[in-house]
């Protein structure tokens, strides 16, 4: 029988009506309709507030809201301000990937192509809107430091080179003029939160995602301010070692709807690209897929475009959106706002049966201590080791906020849902420690 606790703050439970963007929440921790173990072993409100009310206190915290669900009923058990908009920072990507992973068809690839031009000599360098393309031989790849596998190797620039060079000799060409294109995307290039760090300025075309060095690390150093122009002059250079020529500067060129096509290259599927978005928390690759998302909306191609794409998308799938705003795919505009509620939500439409498609949220989630922006947290030395494993979760990071939002399962081997979400004008590595102690307290506790 369902136990049904006060409701000590007075306000709505979920689903709750929007309370204003921007609103400071200001309620303490709301007690909902719970259940015993009795119902299916789930968590009682009362067991959840008794095994986290301390760690809900800490000040480490700032202002905090949250929200713990049952992901296979929707049921909120435990919460505080859960509806209220909130900074989601990274968390963004949760709702950028379900978008994407829901409306395009999972072997959507990334295409960069070398087509004919208007004379004979003349080729042009397509971009597909594919980050991930790279200026290393596949073998010298690393993500998080770590090899690829076939799957997840990206397209490679190399071979884009070498096989535009084999057609062009066989056709009897050894120079040729390069035209270069970039209008798949519209809309500003530079993000209006960039300082060159988390991300760069956006391109159809580029390789490595601009990065100064060649590499697809995601500690690599900064971006590079002309992006499209890296990867013109990269691809002339590795033309000319095959033996091509590129007579006179390359220039921008929009290729003809029915160009032939040359050569191409093609990046992971968008699952693996997805995993990689969410485990690196790479911000890039996370706008280049919302970009998608806009293409098949036919919104604008561009951040406020892709926003707006993911925003209808989830929409459509049912996904409540009261209190959301989105203006970008990454997370890193201060002024996206998405509820704790609302990130438990996508959580739990990803692990639903119903939406086997959207496995990869799941799966691409860093694990604790293991992998990923997660993978130096939950130690001893933070009080968190016992989530170490088992909470899988994404993080977010801006100024003075600091999220995460995943899943994990309890002592009685039950699936939970989480969303934290904090203020923290102090030291954010604290805010970071509180949370992951939260999350770990969870993993330790049936909470009946």
């Amino acid at each position: 029988m369902a136990a049904f606790a006060l409701l000590l703050s007075g306000g709505p439970a979920h689903p709750q009506a929007l309370t204003g963007r921007g609103a400071e929440p200001t309620a303490p921790v709301v007690l909902v309709p719970a259940v015993t173990g009795g119902d299916g072993g789930l968590p009682s409100t009362a067991g959840l507030q008794a095994a986290l009310g301390p760690l809900l206190a800490d000040p480490s915290l700032g202002t905090l809201a949250f929200a713990v669900t049952d992901p296979g009923s929707g049921r909120l058990l435990l919460g505080q301000n859960e509806s209220a908009p909130s900074t989601p920072a990274s968390t963004t990507k949760l709702a950028t990937t379900v978008a994407a992973l829901s409306l395009l068809p999972p072997q959507t690839r990334l295409t960069t192509r070398v087509v004919h031009g208007a004379g004979p000599a003349d080729i042009v360098l397509v971009g597909g809107g594919d980050p991930t393309l790279t200026g290393l031989p596949v073998d010298q790849v690393r993500i998080g430091g770590a090899p690829v596998d076939a799957d997840s190797a990206p397209a490679s620039l190399p071979d884009l080179a070498t096989r535009t060079a084999t057609a062009l000799k066989a056709a009897g060409l050894s120079t040729v003029h390069l035209g270069y294109d970039t209008s798949m995307y519209t809309g500003p290039a530079a993000h209006p939160f960039d300082d060159g760090t988390d991300i760069g300025p956006m391109s159809a075309l580029m390789v490595d995602e601009g990065r100064e060095v060649a590499t697809q690390d995601i500690d690599a150093p900064v971006r590079v301010e002309d992006p499209t122009g890296q990867a013109v002059a990269e691809f002339t250079a590795l033309l000319a070692a095959r033996g091509i020529a590129v007579a006179g500067p390359p220039a921008p060129e929009q290729a003809g709807a029915g160009a032939a096509e040359i050569a191409r290259v093609q990046s992971p599927v968008l699952p693996r690209l997805v995993e990689r978005a969410l485990t690196t928390s790479d911000n890039t690759l996370a706008e280049a897929i919302g970009r998608q998302v806009a293409l098949a909306r036919q919104q604008p191609v561009s951040y406020d475009g892709a926003a707006a794409a993911v925003t209808q998308t989830l929409a459509g799938l049912g996904v409540p959106l009261a209190g959301v705003q989105l203006f970008d795919s990454s997370g890193l505009n201060v002024h996206n706002t998405i509820p704790p509620i609302v990130l438990a939500d996508l959580l739990a439409m990803a692990a639903s049966p119903e939406h086997p498609q959207l496995r990869p949220v799941l799966t691409g989630l860093p694990i604790a201590g293991l992998t990923g922006t997660l993978e130096h947290r939950y130690t001893p030395a933070q009080g968190s080791a016992d989530g170490a494993g088992v909470v899988r979760a994404k993080t977010g990071s801006l100024t003075g906020v600091n999220t995460l939002a995943g899943t994990l399962v309890d002592a009685d081997g039950r699936e939970l849902a989480f969303a934290l979400m904090t203020r923290t004008p102090a030291d954010a590595n604290a805010a970071r420690a509180a949370m992951d102690r939260i999350a770990a307290r969870l993993v330790d506790c049936g909470c009946h």
